[in-house]
């Protein structure tokens, strides 16, 4: 098989990896992206506005979530996922940290 058969082969099969170069997110990324982007402002109005800290814990793990999804959408590419999983893990152990704190830590 030749070179051009290859390169053909290859833009036959769809995928992340299928060209060198990568396409921009199509419009129901957007669209999901628009969504995650209005649950995170709703979060950070309810962060803003809670008075018991216990439920702002609650509504900043929303806004982890959404963030990381909005990254993982508008990042086109396969590193793209890495960096929302890392972003969502981090913040995931970040609010877990605060509240083992609020509620006392660990007693030994």
């Amino acid at each position: 098989m030749s070179i051009s058969g290859s390169e053909e082969l290859l833009n036959m099969v769809s995928g992340p990896f299928s060209t060198s170069q990568i396409s921009p997110p199509s419009e129901s990324a957007e669209l999901a992206a628009l969504i995650c982007g209005l649950i995170a402002l709703y979060a950070v109005i309810r962060i803003i506005l809670e008075q018991d800290v216990m439920r702002k814990l609650l509504f900043l793990n929303v806004f982890s979530f959404a963030i990381a999804g909005i990254m993982a959408l508008l990042i086109p590419h396969p590193l793209g996922i890495i960096a929302a999983a890392a972003y969502f893990v981090g913040s995931t152990f970040e609010s877990n940290a605060i509240a083992s704190t609020w509620a006392g830590g660990v007693e030994e």
